[in-house]
């Protein structure tokens, strides 16, 4: 399995330098933090992740996870990664103070879940649910609930999950089923089955907290008719300690391509007692707010699986001998060259390097917002949010699309090496695969950046996304490079504007292209960007390493834009115009 470093090189220079962190904090009045303190809390964040949970990462997926007896067992040594996390304060990271929790800026929590993810995307995902939980649960339970659950889930003695698929109801959830009946004391009977649901059961925690969509009597049809319910394991006694089992239960665990070590499970709940959260019949904003922090928190996924896929695939190249490079000879001493000197070998590397890079930098514009939009002036806040919205459905469709691509490229620079299951190469390809599927679908995320944030809005979320990017090109001090951004972006805007009329089924049509555009478009600005701050460090590789990086990209990757341009502006004839039989071979 391939040996994980965190760059904690990239993200030092990435927030002090490039973001400008300090200045950041100051101005949204938080003065006891700063680019030291998140230094040290990625200095801490790499070791555990190098030293507790990437150790697990192999065995966890040769032993995956076991339902007997009605309980989940997770992998050898996972839990007891689970207690160390908790012990040390990690999971409370972003959790309200009122609540003991550490309220840390988004700024330097994002680098630390990077890091788990490239160590242990398995391990991760039940931390990430429990995130999702907890900041639900803070923004829409009443305080009653909050007093009794919200503590425990920011500190990890109990774990959170999400449960809003069922059998027949996937991405289309007016088709949901699961029911909600009102009891006389204020609490409800929750009664239907969940599907596809993270760590519904582990032996992690004390307890699991059920967040589920379910349908009260007589509610509206359709979307408007879902409201979201609390619904734990176990019911809490005086004491607020786990008392009686609630009436739910694990049917299975799924056996699946990758993620082996993340159980899975189908959940049946019974006539299980629960609680609302939030307005009758307004489950789906309440679950929104779970569901947009988890869409870029799985776009992390990629950006970490992609992290340790190009480790591996670059210490190999260094490593492997094989012929001699085109060039001239590289390696006198030996009968041949390391194949990181072969031109294809290069190309692949970079490929990983550049988009992995760029993604890293568009993660942190979006964790630098979350801040703002949880501390900034009221004005900042609204902009925030509209930046936010914009740019979720891209970090989550482009970087996990973006971690399939580098993992593939991984595994081909090992060559046939790479196929072998002990190289560690093939499944990180695996485990990356269903990013692109669960927190929904990335041709899902396409239609809603296209349809929801651009078309429906009117153009108000684009414009607030150029703003920001377009401080990013005024900072850039170069001139050659500030105009080349500059006209990236503007083309950028233009193109999209230009979207704004087009109706449902040409904007369905053009919608993972134009996603794939945009992505390449931004990440462009962010590698000029990039590249000129790091020309007024003193560190000389740094400052030669980005600028050769971003020359890469932009002759290399950034030419895809124009392709995805050219497929989007084609409209949906040609797309729509097999039908029926007409797809089977005659």
């Amino acid at each position: 399995m391939p040996l994980y470093h965190a760059p904690t090189a990239d993200f030092q220079f990435l927030l002090k330098d490039w973001l400008g962190l300090d200045a950041h904090y100051e101005k949204l009045g938080i003065s006891d933090f700063d680019s030291e303190l998140a230094n040290e809390i990625i200095a801490q964040g790499a070791k555990f992740a190098l030293d507790v949970v990437a150790p697990l990462n192999r065995e966890g997926d040769e032993e995956g996870c076991k339902l007997e007896d009605g309980k989940v067992t997770t992998p050898k040594g996972f839990a007891e990664a689970y207690q160390e996390y908790v012990a040390n304060g990690w999971n409370a990271m972003l959790g309200t103070a009122e609540y003991d929790g550490q309220d840390l800026p988004y700024t330097m929590a994002v680098p630390v879940h990077e890091m788990l993810n490239a160590a242990n995307l398995s391990w991760r995902l039940t931390t990430m649910l429990t995130e999702s939980a907890t900041l639900a649960v803070t923004k829409h339970a009443s305080k009653a609930l909050k007093d009794i659950y919200l503590a425990k889930l920011i500190s990890g003695e109990w774990t959170g999950t999400m449960n809003l698929t069922e059998p027949h109801a996937g991405t289309d959830l007016s088709l949901l089923s699961t029911k909600a009946e009102p009891q006389s004391d204020g609490s409800y009977k929750v009664t239907g089955n969940k599907i596809f649901i993270t760590a519904g059961d582990q032996d992690w925690s004390d307890n699991v907290i059920h967040l589920v969509l379910a349908r009260l009597p007589d509610a509206p049809k359709g979307v408007k008719g879902i409201s979201l319910f609390l619904v734990p394991k176990f019911l809490p006694d005086a004491n607020n300690a786990p008392g009686e089992a609630n009436s739910l239960s694990v049917g299975s665990i799924e056996h699946k391509m990758g993620i082996k070590a993340s159980p899975t499970c189908v959940m049946n709940f019974d006539g299980a007692t629960g609680w609302l959260v939030g307005e009758e019949n307004q489950g789906l904003a309440c679950m929104f707010t779970m569901m947009n922090d988890a869409r870029f928190q799985v776009g992390l996924q990629g950006l970490g699986a992609a992290e340790a896929s190009y480790q591996g695939a670059l210490t190999y190249a260094r490593e492997r001998i094989q012929s001699r490079a085109p060039q001239g000879i590289q390696n006198p001493e030996g009968k041949a060259d390391p194949i990181v000197f072969q031109p294809d070998v290069a190309r692949m590397l970079l490929t990983q390097k550049t988009l992995i890079e760029g993604c890293r930098a568009l993660s942190l514009v979006y964790a630098k917002y979350m801040d703002i939009e949880k501390l900034g002036t009221e004005e900042d806040k609204e902009n925030a949010e509209k930046i936010l919205q914009f740019l979720t459905p891209i970090c989550k469709a482009f970087m996990t699309d973006m971690g399939l691509e580098t993992t593939s490229l991984g595994v081909q620079v090992f060559g046939g090496h790479g196929f072998i299951r002990e190289w560690g190469m093939e499944q990180l390809m695996r485990d990356v695969r269903i990013s692109m599927l669960y927190e929904g679908t990335n041709g899902i995320q396409a239609l809603d950046l296209i349809g929801r944030k651009l078309t429906r809005d009117g153009g108000h979320m684009l414009e607030a996304t150029y703003g920001a990017f377009n401080a990013l090109v005024a900072d850039i001090e170069d001139a050659q490079s500030k105009a080349k951004a500059q006209a990236i972006l503007d083309e950028w805007k233009v193109s999209s504007t230009e979207c704004l009329g087009m109706d449902a089924t040409t904007a369905a049509s053009a919608a993972c292209d134009y996603l794939a555009y945009s992505a390449y478009s931004l990440i462009a600005v962010l590698w000029y960007s990039m590249a000129d701050t790091a020309q007024r460090s003193d560190n000389a590789v740094l400052a030669a390493s980005k600028a050769k990086s971003r020359d890469f990209f932009i002759e290399r990757l950034l030419p895809r834009r124009e392709a995805h341009k050219a497929a989007y502006l084609a409209g949906p004839d040609s797309t729509m115009a097999i039908s029926g039989s007409e797809f089977d071979y005659l």
